[in-house]
């Protein structure tokens, strides 16, 4: 739940409305978050709305979008600050084809790891775990039964993360709409090897 006594923040605050224990916004174009690998480009306009911990942690969330144009994309972000964060998705790219994926940013530098899938799948489960520095990011389509993505780290870990939910539409068009529900924060499960 959005509200289990956590503040929440909004950066780059859409346009949004709130049902039951639901959050539906409406990305704004041209809003994104990369940083400078590849493109050269730098962005840092997308659409979050997140809250602090400072301790290890649990984050799952079902994510349900309907894409309008490419590249209009929505998931779980777990930040630092503009050069060091990382969000985790479905990004639409044609017809056919979307990319399930993560970027990791650490001192400036993004990173982009992705695999296809179904242009027609539109919903996931994300779940992402803290363990310090290190992050376990699994999705699944039931939330039941969960497929590992990565395991990454944050090398500016200053003790404490921003996490939550973010969206955005890198492309010029009308954006999309992006609804996020069965949010739980709670203790790691992830478990010491």
């Amino acid at each position: 739940m959005f509200t289990s006594g956590k503040t929440w923040i909004w950066s780059h605050e859409p346009e949004h409305r709130w049902h039951d224990d639901a959050l539906t916004l409406k990305t704004q174009s041209g809003t994104d978050f990369w940083q400078g690998t590849h493109y050269g480009f730098r962005r840092d306009d997308g659409h979050c709305l997140l809250t602090d911990v400072e301790q290890d942690f649990s984050l799952v969330v079902r994510c349900s979008f309907t894409p309008a144009n490419r590249y209009d994309q929505g998931g779980v972000m777990v930040r630092i600050d503009a050069e060091n964060w990382i969000k985790i998705g479905i990004e639409a790219e044609s017809k056919s084809v979307s990319r399930l994926g993560s970027v990791v940013t650490n001192l400036g530098y993004s990173d982009w790891a992705t695999q296809d899938i179904d242009a027609a799948i539109r919903r996931m489960w994300y779940r992402v775990q803290g363990k310090g520095p290190d992050v376990l990011i699994e999705c699944s389509e039931t939330g039941k039964s969960w497929n590992q993505m990565r395991i990454t780290h944050l090398h500016a870990y200053p003790g404490r993360l921003s996490i939550g939910v973010y969206a955005c539409s890198p492309s010029q068009g009308d954006g999309c709409e992006v609804t996020f529900d069965h949010l739980h924060i709670g203790e790691r499960l992830w478990e010491d090897e």
